[in-house]
């Protein structure tokens, strides 16, 4: 066999090996405590566009599309809910300090209104999840408040 032979057989091996990889999903029953809407109020378009646009990487319950399932896409979704989390974990929101969840706040504002959130390759398979300017504005307006609502009662 040739060598270009043998590296195709090689990547077909790997390709089905690799589908038997299966990340643990970010999937939870119930409602969650600490969620950031059952501690601070929030307009019904900022709620739905948290849900809509925000939840499948930054909660702790993943709406899954069906190529998850395919590696290494599943894989690298994984990657993708395990760092968003890790920045910001609207489920477990309430559980922060005062001064960790102001300082989440100034960075969803931040990055919502230099268009760095959503990120590009979400939107890209998730086109209703781009944000208008209306709803960016919508955002960002209730971050920088609850930002300085958190702030105010650390002073108080």
């Amino acid at each position: 066999m040739k060598l270009c032979g043998k590296i195709l057989v090689g990547v077909a091996i790997a390709a089905v090996a690799i589908q038997f990889i299966r990340p643990a999903r970010n999937e939870s029953a119930g409602s969650f405590p600490d969620d950031i809407l059952a501690h601070h109020e929030a307009p019904e378009p900022v709620r739905d566009i948290l849900k809509r646009h925000c939840y499948d990487c930054h909660s702790n319950n993943t709406s899954y599309p069906w190529y998850a399932n395919v590696q290494p896409v599943g894989l690298w979704m994984d990657w993708h809910i395990r760092d968003g989390k890790e920045h910001l974990n609207f489920s477990e929101f309430a559980a922060y300090t005062p001064k960790q969840a102001a300082h989440r706040m100034e960075e969803t504002y931040e990055m919502v209104e230099a268009k760095e959130m959503p990120l590009p390759s979400y939107t890209i398979t998730h086109r209703d999840a781009k944000l208008t300017d209306e709803q960016i504005k919508m955002l960002a307006d209730w971050a920088r408040a609850l930002e300085a609502k958190i702030l105010d009662s650390v002073k108080e």
